[in-house]
Parts: structure tokens; sequence; C-alpha cells
């Protein structure tokens, strides 16, 4: 299995949702940085399961320990291991689906593809491994703290009721509320939503929207490591995402070339650009604008319902949805999507720092 992500600063991720804890090793972490644990604990408190009426009620504290890496609160540029344990397992809640598959997870292709697999809470599949990128993605965020680059994640829709212009909008309400929208009205929308469908016994999806601010330009590999690949390619290996556009997007194609070009000016002896429609990525290179981009995570695929499905030996069966479940995965997807573009970012980064300077214009 493919657990490893990062070229230099590289993350390998480990453990099962039921089994006895989750844990990431962070290798090519500089040495010197200064880790702050209580910001740590803060960024898996954000992802972490129980929160609200709108998530999972499964109760894991998610606290962690630091088993190698840091010396005197200082990371030692050796590798950096954490572990965080698991408390709070239901395995009988799954029992019922040992020999059943369930529509739309990994249950049959893990089964196909290995021929085992951890049925309890989908084993590795499980969305709980993404604690595990949560806290490589805190240490990253130390890392760019230093760089002044600032990233902030939200959700921009759910269902119908979706945000505008992100420009418009104060992300630094977004932990106002328990949906992590900084529309304080259109959240209330979107949480009366989440919890009908929940009383419905259903799920449903939303889009999760995250802007990247003073990215040193520069940043990213001309032809196949272009940035919005990477950035791309970490956001479709996030459990459920479904879609990733970043700039205009899809909405670029109602445009003609002539509105649809960033034009050139100087700013106090910078380089900007009028618009920014590039999403500040050009030619796959980061050209210190605004990055940012969007995230399509489809409804959760466990519902508090009978479904048709066949088990192991081929025959038809009923799938009856049991356990703890968030009927919308977007809320606390929010720090996941920040963490991963944290590890695309620092990972670019100290790849550049090999290159040649990048000029003062």
């Amino acid at each position: 299995m493919s657990s490893s992500f990062g070229n230099i600063f590289k993350i390998s991720t480990f453990g099962e949702s039921h089994g006895k804890a989750l844990g990431v090793i962070i290798d090519g972490c500089p040495a010197g940085l200064y880790i702050d644990e209580a910001f740590l604990q803060e960024e898996l408190d954000r992802r972490k399961p129980g929160q609200s009426k709108i998530t999972t009620q499964r109760k894991e504290e998610d606290t962690f320990e630091i088993l190698s890496g840091v010396f005197e609160g200082k990371s030692t540029g050796t590798p950096l291991a954490i572990v965080i344990r698991n408390k709070d397992q239901k395995s009988k809640d799954y029992s019922h689906i040992a020999d059943k598959f369930r529509p739309s997870h990994a249950d049959f292709t893990y089964e196909a593809k290995y021929g085992i697999r951890d049925y309890r809470g989908g084993g590795r599949s499980s969305a709980r491994e993404t604690a595990a990128r949560v806290a490589a993605g805190a240490i990253a965020k130390m890392a760019l703290s230093h760089l002044n680059v600032d990233i902030k994640a939200f959700v921009s829709q759910v269902g119908p009721h979706k945000t505008g212009d992100y420009r418009l909008l104060d992300l630094n309400r977004t932990e106002d509320n328990i949906v992590r929208c900084p529309d304080p009205e259109l959240a209330d929308k979107m949480i009366e939503l989440i919890d009908q469908v929940r009383k419905d016994r259903d799920t449903i999806g939303g889009v999760v929207t995250c802007v990247i601010k003073n990215s040193p330009v520069g940043l990213g590999e001309p032809v196949f490591d272009k940035l919005h690949a990477a950035l791309g390619h970490a956001m479709m290996g996030i459990n459920a995402v479904k879609g990733f556009e970043y700039g205009s997007g899809f909405e670029g194609i109602h445009m003609r070339g002539s509105a649809h070009n960033d034009a050139f000016y100087i700013d106090g002896g910078k380089v900007r650009t009028k618009t920014n429609y590039s999403g500040g990525i050009q030619g796959g290179i980061s050209n210190g604008e605004d990055i940012y981009f969007r995230i399509a995570f489809k409804p959760v695929a466990t519902i508090m319902q009978d479904q048709d499905s066949v088990d192991k030996a081929g025959q038809s069966t009923t799938v009856t949805g049991k356990g703890r479940h968030d009927p919308c995965v977007v809320p606390r997807a929010v720090p996941i999507v920040e963490a991963m573009a944290a590890l695309v970012m620092i990972d670019f980064h100290l790849q550049n720092l090999g290159k040649k300077t990048v000029p003062k214009v």
C-alpha cells in the first residue's frame, strides 16, 4: 500500500480505524523548528469526532505522543514520529458486515485487491486515518509560519447553500460555528440542513474552499510536477473527495480569453496581477497571488438505511447501516484540507531551496 506522501518533507502514516493506534513518521523536517504541542493538539481537536450534533458521536480525545525527532522542544532533523491511540472503538458495530460489501465503500475493492480486509470501521480505508495527516500538517504549518504562508479552508457549500467570493468573507470567523462556514447566516442554513439529513437517517455532500496567502513566487516544477497538480493529488487522496478545481475552475469555460487573462502590473516594485483567474499558479508555478481551490466531497457512504448488496459468496444480501457516522463530512474535512495543502507547500518550498533564487522584481 502507498502510505507515504511528499519528496523532501515526507510523511508515512500507519494504523487503522479500530486498531490500537494511528500515527505518522515525518522524514525531512528541518532541524531547529520549535514544536508547538498546544497548536498540534488544537489542530487535532478541529478534526476529532464527537464535536457536535452534526458529526459522528464517536468519542476520541485524539491526544498525541511524540516518540522521536524532538529534543528540548525543537526538531532534531531526524525522523519525527507521532502516535495517536484509539480509545472508543466499538468493533461489534461492524460484525454484521464481516462478509458483506457496503455500497460505495472500499469493502469490495480491498477484498479483491488484497484477499483480506479489516471490516471494523473500514480499517485502513477509514477517514480516521486522516488524524495522522492533520498531525503532520500541523508540523508543516509551523514551518510555513516562518515564511508567513497562511492557509485557511472553510465550508463553502452544503447541498444548495453556497457562499460567494471568498474575498468578501472574513475567514477568521470560520471557527465561529460548528459547520465551519464564515458566513453566519448561511452557516445556520447549512446546520439546519445537515441536522435534518441526520434525522432522515441519510447523508449529504458539500464543498470545502481553501485559500493560501503569501505564497513565495516560484514554487512548482514544469511539466509533471506542477504546483496545482500536486495540490490536486493531495486533495484527491482525502477520503470522500470527488472533485478538485483551482482558480476559475470549470466556471472559466464561460469566459473569453480577453476576460480571463490576468493582466500584470507593478505594485510597490512587485509584479502583481489585476485579476486572479489563474488561482495564483501559472505554468504550474506560484506567482505570488492567492492560491485558491475547491474540493467536492460526496455524501458519506454509510447511511442508516437498508441497501441492496452482495456478500463474499456472491449472494444477494441487504446491508443495514449501524455505528456512528458523519451525516456530512465537510465540517471535519476543513483541517484535513489545510493539512494536506501545508504538506504540499512546505515540500515544494524545500525542493526550491536548491534551485536558482527567484529574482526580486
